[in-house]
């Protein structure tokens, strides 16, 4: 079982993504914006982070790099909407791992998170 820290600031998405994940046997915690994403990240230390790129407070861009700088080897994923590739690419430049897709689909998930966490 792993922890997989979720910053999104739907509600919705958060709830959605973390049954999700429970269902697949990890446990899950919960930040609805950057800047709880990054104290989230350094009282816990999650294995894996999935964080949304549009986000108030501070933006998904923001935190993944506090992160990275915090941890060079922390496994984060980009939560993006259609239409954000440029991002995307920026993201990873920027240390993501990886990235999924709104409206995303379980399966794709479950890969992301394999590919975090294995």
């Amino acid at each position: 079982m792993a922890t997989i820290l979720i910053a999104d600031d739907a509600a919705f998405m958060r709830m959605k993504s973390a049954n999700l994940i429970r269902e697949m046997g990890h446990e899950v915690i919960e930040a609805a914006d950057g800047v709880e994403a990054v104290e989230l990240f350094k009282s816990a230390r999650p294995d894996a982070v999935l964080m949304d790129i549009t986000m108030p407070n501070k933006d998904g861009m923001e935190a993944l790099r506090e992160i990275v700088a915090l941890d060079p080897s922390a496994r984060v994923a980009m939560v993006t909407a259609m239409g954000q590739q440029q991002i995307v690419m920026e993201a990873i430049k920027s240390g993501a791992k990886d990235f999924v897709v709104k409206p995303f689909n379980p399966d794709r998930i479950q890969s992301v998170l394999w590919k975090l966490i294995g």
